[in-house]
């Protein structure tokens, strides 16, 4: 295992004093010589935007794949088990933990990250995605060294952003949010963090590129890129202009030897701020999509397609019954423009639409045959959008959720349970769906975590199980 080394350097500065006169003449001279005019300095920016970046100390447990249990021995292990009980030897072990191995055990963590605090009336701050994930116990601290536990409000993978909120908090600094979308590649940058754990550290450099991608192609991607330094720690933390208002999220470096090489990416602020907006609101990104595949335009597909143009989204296939093909996209159209602002790649159009919500309207610019047409488009709502339901509360922990629309009934679905979770030690099973909480009837998840966040001393979930209701109940 490689060990990290920080070397702190020390300037030193050497004076020669020589006794006589003449120096201390020259001296005077020199002194009187001197302007008194201050230098230019990032100091009251940074006093100002401080306060609005906080650090994250994370205590949580990830699941591991335990080894595969010889077959003749995996009937005499699992929870159930006599020799997984307690005073036996085997207690505790991968093998109790994961039955008869090759599956799921849990493995505690401590990790350290920064956020950014975007709403200082109700204690908001955003992170990224893989700061809090799978987080037990989440405690931020602020620059002026008070401390405050907080909870998820909303997660979401794909764009590695979370929000969440503080408990118990005061007097909490906000910090302005700008309009990324206006960002020009040499614009001078701040990242703010909170590498190896050392404390608030800020560094400067500039926008080296807008619109980077392909760091991972499942997820939504339009990062900006810079050369301030941004090392371990820094995810979450906060890149701002000169004027300290937030331009990005840190979230990630290019680093093949684990340092910092000057290529940082930061999620623009616009897409923190939709994607947020979207937590606050229903506690989960409801996602809009398009119903697209394709690729990027290059000069190579521009010819062969007689194109009339270097950049923007090549479609090639259009899924049946999506938003793309009710508005009259086809298979070889090229999208130039979204809203009147030239696409740049396929996949910073790609991570544009994901920012969205459902029922977003929009006009774009295709070329198609060779000729310019605009089509308006309404988005849909994604069917991947899934919330874990330990989000909402730990009672429910091990289940993933999304809204449903079941006959005439519109309510909340388990995707998933974990075996062995505190979903399933409730009752709850895949393809049930959440119809009320207390009498009160739930039609999406925002209206699940309002019942929920109202603390009932008891929780009677109404479930819909095939063709009938029953009732479960959570203390």
């Amino acid at each position: 295992m490689k060990k990290t080394a920080l070397v702190l350097s020390a300037l030193a500065f050497s004076m020669g004093m020589a006794l006589g006169p003449a120096s201390a003449s020259a001296a005077e001279t020199a002194s009187a010589s001197t302007p008194s005019t201050q230098l230019p300095s990032l100091a009251p920016m940074l006093e100002k935007v401080m306060p609005s970046v906080v650090s994250i100390n994370v205590e949580g447990s990830a699941a591991v794949n335990t080894p595969r249990m010889p077959q003749q021995f995996q009937q005499f292990f699992g929870e159930d088990s006599p020799f997984c009980q307690d005073g036996s030897p085997f207690q505790g072990s991968p093998m109790c933990q994961g039955g008869p191995g090759g599956e799921s055990a849990k493995e505690s963590f401590k990790a350290l990250g920064a956020g950014v605090v975007i709403d200082a009336a109700k204690g908001y701050v955003v992170t990224n995605n893989h700061v809090v994930d799978n987080a037990n116990k989440i405690q931020v601290q602020l620059s002026d060294g008070r401390r405050f536990d907080a909870k998820i409000i909303g997660k979401d993978p794909r764009s590695d952003i979370a929000l969440i909120q503080l408990k118990n908090f005061k007097n909490l600094t906000a910090i302005k949010m700008a309009d990324s979308d206006r960002l020009r590649v040499g614009d001078y940058t701040v990242a703010i963090g909170n590498p190896y754990g050392l404390g608030e550290t800020a560094t400067s450099g500039i926008v080296s590129a807008l619109g980077r991608s392909g760091l991972n192609l499942e997820n939504y991607e339009n990062f900006i890129q810079t050369d301030a330094a941004i090392n371990r720690g820094n995810s979450g933390g906060a890149l701002v202009n000169l004027n300290g208002e937030l331009i990005g999220i840190n979230t990630a470096i290019l680093a093949p030897d684990g340092g910092n090489i000057g290529i940082g990416f930061a999620i623009p602020s616009n897409m923190v701020k939709s994607l947020t907006a979207q937590m606050v609101q229903y506690g989960q990104v409801k996602r809009g999509e398009l119903g697209i595949m394709g690729t990027e335009l290059n000069s190579e597909l521009a010819q062969a397609m007689k194109v009339d143009a270097q950049r923007g989204a090549f479609v090639s296939q259009v899924m049946p019954k999506s938003s793309a093909a009710k508005a009259g996209i086809k298979a070889g159209d090229v999208i130039v423009t979204m809203n009147g602002k030239a696409i740049s790649s396929f996949a910073s159009f790609r991570a544009q639409i994901g920012t969205l919500p459902a029922g977003s309207k929009m006009s774009l610019g295709i070329i198609r045959d060779g000729k310019p047409v605009t089509v308006d488009v309404t988005l849909e709502q994604s069917k991947q959008t899934q919330v874990d339901a330990g989000n909402i509360n730990a009672g429910i922990e091990g289940a993933e959720l999304s809204n449903v629309q079941a006959g005439n009934h519109k309510g909340v679905r388990v995707d998933s349970v974990k075996a062995g979770s505190a979903a399933a030690s409730i009752g709850l099973k895949k393809g049930d769906v959440i119809l009320g909480v207390n009498q009160q009837p739930v039609q999406n998840l925002g209206e699940l975590r309002k019942i929920i966040d109202s603390k009932p001393p008891v929780l009677a979930l109404n479930i819909l199980r095939g063709d009938s209701t029953l009732y479960l109940l959570m203390q």
